[in-house]
Parts: structure tokens; sequence; C-alpha cells
């Protein structure tokens, strides 16, 4: 950058933003900095920011910039009026992901939408191919407990997306007083079942149902949700292999595998340790020799912790927790929550957003997966696959 006195002529408005930013300290009052500057060059009515700057002086050793604001309607914290020089090597670091920032190159879009068709299309090419070859056909069976309308709406979907690939779908629905024998008796049946090679019980059963023991009986050989204790504990361990993998956390890591990037050697940090994303997720990406840590609501600097890393999984279930001051330049993310928020203009009155702040972290990272659309579809497309798995397995097929 620069150092000593300029050769004849002042720096140009850009340069003066990048010092800005660069000098900004704390990272909040960086990220409220850069969002104010960006404003300034992007707005029409101000063609270059020596509509707001005026006056700026150097001297030949570390100095200040020192500027005089015009009245205008944006606001300037008053910390961001005075910023020492760095004086650096040309090779420098700092400067190129924070240039990038000041001209607003948007991060990639990892699409799960156009991933999990992909995925479908192979799945129906693979069905058609084993009904063909030896006459068995894949078959997914749901039990349902209760009436609950986004439980239902999930069920449906699943049966909708069986039927488009051309795996049959049964259905067990039960009603919300059914007692947990009822629902381990379907579960016996579907076990003795040739024509089924994968069971999934619809999370969250009834309060008065013990999950553990229900979710325990599926046999593990028909366990297409990944949720068993011996497929966890194998996926916990090295060497030995799960029968199958939990949806969304196998959803996420083909999203990564999909799009090229590379885990291995990278740190990672996964937002959120439930049973069902946050520490499967966790796992695999061990399994992929990164460097992992877990953020939960204990951890006493998650900011900071999340800043390292080079992936980022959240999944805390915590509309826009995550802000670009916490995303790293150039991180991927991918974002797991599905929080419904407060939206007038919506038919609905309400929107999805993700953990992350989508319109942040695109500035910041160098890809994102948006909400919805993201990470969604890709969990249905994971239980189709591993329900092919299965039936390939019972019947040795390749």
């Amino acid at each position: 950058m620069f150092s000593g006195k300029p050769q004849g002529k002042r720096p140009s408005h850009r340069t003066i933003l990048l010092l800005l930013l660069l000098q900004t300290r704390p990272s909040k009052q960086r990220t409220t900095t850069f969002r104010f500057l960006n404003r300034c060059l992007r707005n029409r009515t101000i063609p270059m920011a020596s509509s707001i700057f005026t006056h700026c002086h150097y001297s030949s050793s570390p100095s200040s910039l020192a500027f005089r604001l015009h009245r205008h309607p944006f606001h300037v914290p008053p910390t961001c009026l005075r910023f020492s020089f760095l004086h650096s090597s040309p090779a420098s670091s700092h400067v190129d992901p924070l240039a990038a920032m000041v001209t607003e190159s948007s991060a990639k879009v990892i699409d799960g939408k156009a991933v999990a068709k992909q995925i479908r299309d192979e799945i129906t090419a693979e069905v058609s191919k084993m009904r063909e070859a030896i006459g068995v056909i894949p078959g997914l069976a749901v039990i349902l407990v209760g009436d609950r309308k986004d439980s239902a709406t999930y069920v449906r979907n699943k049966k909708k997306a069986c039927e488009s690939v051309g795996i049959n779908s049964l259905e067990a629905n039960l009603p919300e007083d059914s007692t947990e024998e009822e629902v381990l008796n379907y579960i016996s049946g579907y076990n003795e079942d040739p024509s089924v090679h994968g069971i999934l019980v619809q999370l969250p059963l009834p309060s008065h149902m013990n999950e553990q023991n229900i979710l325990n009986a599926v046999r593990i050989e028909k366990d297409v949700d990944g949720f068993h204790p011996l497929n966890i504990g194998r996926l916990a361990m090295r060497g030995r292999e799960p029968l199958f993998v939990p949806c969304t956390p196998k959803g996420c890591i083909e999203l990564l595998h999909r799009y090229s990037v590379s885990i291995k050697g990278k740190r990672a940090v996964v937002i959120g340790r439930s049973n069902i994303v946050g520490m499967p997720a966790a796992l695999l990406l061990q399994r992929e020799d990164a460097t992992v840590s877990v953020v939960h609501s204990r951890t006493s600097n998650p900011e900071e912790m999340t800043r390292q890393a080079d992936i980022i999984i959240a999944a805390v279930g915590q509309a826009n927790m995550v802000k670009g001051s916490w995303i790293k330049p150039g991180a991927v993310i991918i974002d797991v929550g599905i929080n419904p928020v407060e939206d007038a203009s919506s038919p609905r009155g309400y929107k999805l957003v993700g953990d992350v702040c989508y319109e942040e972290a695109m500035k910041v990272a160098s890809a994102v997966t948006p909400v919805p659309g993201g990470v969604g579809p890709m969990t249905i497309a994971m239980l189709l696959q591993n329900t092919l798995i299965s039936a390939k397995r019972m019947h040795n097929f390749e």
C-alpha cells in the first residue's frame, strides 16, 4: 500500500475506501464501515466518494487520514473518522480478499434443487435398470403418527418424490393417541416385509412415546434415515462403514462434492450439535480429513471460531444468526436452517430464511446455499438414494 508522501496526486477514492476498511477494528465496526462505503460508491446520486470526503492529507511517517463530512443522510460511526496507515509489502496477503469485497463480488449460489434433480435422474435410471434386470422395485414405508400439518406435508413430499423416481411408497397414518405398542407393531410388520427396503418414522412423535425405543425397533438393514445407534456408532468409528448415513448431513457433504469443494485439510465449523444434523455432519467432515470444530450454545466465542472456517455448516435453527462478520472471506457456507420470519409482503405472512444472513454471506463467502432451495431438496434425494442402496444390498444387485 502507500507509505511516505504521494507523488504529486491524491490516491484514488477506491484506495481510500480500502484503507478505511483495512483499518477499522473491531470486526463489527469493520462490517458497518464496509456497508456504508459500498453504499456510497454504488449510489447513483454520489458518483464518487469525494461527494462525502474532503481534505485528505499525508505525512512521510505513519499518519492519519482526516476527513470532513458534508451533510449526508448516511451515518458514519465516529470511530470511523481517523485511521492509521498500514506499511506493508506489495505481497501483503490482506489486500486481495478485501479488495474483492470493496468491488462487491458475489458468491456462487450452491443450487440444491439442481443437484437434487440430477441425483433423482440418476436414481430413476438405476431403479429402471434394477426392475428390468431382476424384477425388483425398491420400496419405502413411512409411518406418520398424529396430524401435524408440517409432518403431513413432509410425508406427502416424500411420497411424491418416490413416485417421481419409480420407488414404491407405503404409508401408515396413525392417530395422535396411538400407543407406542401400535407403532412398534407397524415397524415389526415392515421389518418382515420383503417388498419394503427402507422404513422411515416421521419425527417428532407424540410426547407420550419413547422416540428412541421406536427408532431402535427399525431393522438396521432398513434404517434409511440413518438414526439407528449402530449406524451412528459405525459412522463415529475409524475403519467402520455405516449401512446408511443420515440424509440431511449426507446431502450437505454431497453438495460440497458436486461443487468440487475440497474438504481434505480444511478448517470446518459445524454450528449446532443435534443428533439429526450437527453431530453426524461433524463426523462426516472428520471422515473427509477436515479439521472440525463444533459451535453450540455453550461456546464462549462462536463468532471468532466460525470466522476461522473454510467450510461452515449451520444447523442451529436460529434465523440469520450467522452474520457477514462471522465469515472468513472465501469460505463455503452450507445453511441447513429453515426458519419462518414475518413478512407482510408474502401472501402467507411469512418467509423462510436460514441460519445464515444470506445477503451478507453473499458478499463475503465464495459459495452459499440459499434457503429455500439449498439443503432441503437434498435431504429427500438422499432418502431416495438410501432406499435404492438398501434394495441393491438386499438383492445383491450392482
